[in-house]
């Protein structure tokens, strides 16, 4: 008789592999058990951020140092980091330049309301790197999400946005909505919602442009925001036409194009909206534009400035609703520069394009190799293998892919063998610092796992 099975893995296999490994990682690990017993009491929950209980281990590691691409935890093991902060590392951890700003600037204060001469040099790498935008410094991309459709709003005069099903933009309420039967709703599980979403939301498919052509038509819409891939979920890369169609239709209709860069900047210098010459009219990207540091940026178009200018000084006087008291402050700018001018180089995304391209043919060779019912996609230096056959093409395909039962298996495997993925979802990134033996280890220790649960 058949067993049943998930991603076409036996359920009696996974459940024993599961085990097996979960026991294996507790064992190995009785320093960060211990300290933890000690001292995480003090934590909701035992953690500084509640979404740090998502990693599928026992119980968590402690990092002692992380270097390049490397991670050493308290009890001595050396990890290659495939994570890199999901993103906020990509660069690698420490860059020497990055430290070395840091070290400079922390002399010469770390906050204090005023730019500096390191600011205007930010900026105008900014448009050289991203674009002619004009620019607006946040903390993180949720705020600078934020932000961009509180302006998208002012100089449209309307009310909602349109975002994908199954996206994620950060934890702002405007997009945490989705489809439930082919209508926007609140989305599943928020703590303590009240408001209703859907008043300022409405939601499509990613790579459905008839949907957004009807969501339009209702002349309600403010702006489109997306990112150019599908992230944060199983991977779903865009169609042929779909970003072209998205720029013609928010034209047509009036709305503005919001595009999120925050995880897809692994695409390339300039992120994908630069490599692939897209034209949004406000442009968003965080996590590693400064290396690390929390540091968003967000920037409009000269034409989208100018209609704001217009709103902004008719307005009544008062709280924008926008900013915050540390945002914009020197070290940020001392990040940014060095990140700009001296980390994030072609030279880093050629090494990292070679590297992510080695991991995701070695991971889909082994796929093929062991009869796996699964894909790899690869954005840049962005990769992750999906659970399920592919492509995906919208959001609801990516939900029915995740398959969290032999993700969290095969997670809790790798750190085993000494690799370390993203806990959400299994993406892995390749830094400038990655090296080809450590993507050769994470292959290895992928075929192992998938020669013992396809066996």
């Amino acid at each position: 008789m058949s067993q049943p099975a998930i991603a076409g893995v036996p359920t009696d296999r996974l459940n024993a592999f599961a085990l097996r490994e979960a026991k294996r990682y507790g064992q190995s690990r009785p320093k960060a058990a211990k300290a933890l017993a000690a001292g995480a009491g003090h934590y909701l929950n035992g953690v500084p951020m509640h979404w740090m209980r998502d990693w599928p281990m026992p119980h968590l590691p402690l990092v002692a140092q992380a270097k390049g691409a490397r991670i050493t935890d308290i009890d001595g093991y050396g990890i290659d980091d495939f994570c890199l902060g999901d993103t906020g590392s990509m660069f690698g951890h420490s860059p020497k330049p990055l430290a070395r700003a840091i070290r400079k600037q922390a002399g010469r204060g770390l906050t204090y309301m005023l730019p500096t001469e390191t600011a205007l040099k930010a900026g105008r790498l900014l448009t050289k790197r991203f674009g002619d935008f004009r620019w607006q410094i946040a903390t993180t991309a949720t705020d600078a999400n934020r932000f961009a459709l509180r302006v998208a709003r002012a100089v449209t005069g309307r009310p909602k946005v349109l975002v994908f099903n199954g996206c994620y933009h950060g934890t702002l309420d405007d997009t945490m909505v989705e489809l439930s039967h082919g209508e926007t709703v609140n989305r599943a599980g928020l703590v303590g919602q009240v408001q209703d979403l859907t008043l300022g939301a409405v939601v499509c498919e990613f790579n459905d442009l008839h949907g957004v052509e009807a969501a339009l038509a209702k002349g309600d819409v403010a702006a489109i925001l997306t990112e150019p891939v599908m992230t944060n979920s199983c991977m779903v890369l865009p169609e042929p036409g779909f970003h072209a169609g998205l720029r013609a239709l928010a034209q047509a209709h009036g709305a503005l194009l919001i595009i999120d860069e925050t995880h897809t900047i692994s695409s390339g210098q300039g992120g994908y909206t630069k490599v692939h010459g897209l034209t949004p009219d406000l442009f968003v990207v965080g996590k590693c534009v400064a290396g690390g540091m929390p540091t968003a940026v967000w920037g409009m178009t000269d034409a989208v400035a100018e209609r704001f200018n217009v709103y902004d000084a008719a307005r009544p006087a008062g709280h924008s609703g926008m900013g915050t008291t540390l945002s914009a402050n020197p070290m940020q700018f001392a990040c940014l520069a060095a990140t700009l001018s001296k980390v994030m180089t072609k030279h880093a995304y050629a090494v990292m394009e070679a590297g992510a391209a080695r991991l995701a043919e070695g991971l889909q060779q082994a796929i093929t190799t062991h009869g796996a019912p699964w894909h790899v996609v690869r954005v840049g230096a962005r990769v992750e293998f999906i659970c399920a056959p592919g492509p995906l093409k919208n959001g609801t395909e990516a939900a029915a892919a995740h398959q969290p039962q032999v993700e969290a298996a095969l997670h809790t495997g790798l750190l085993n063998r000494g690799c370390l993925i993203a806990p959400f979802h299994n993406m892995m990134l390749v830094s400038p610092a990655t090296r080809p033996r450590q993507i050769d280890r994470l292959v290895l220790a992928f075929d192992e796992i998938l020669a013992e649960l396809f066996a």
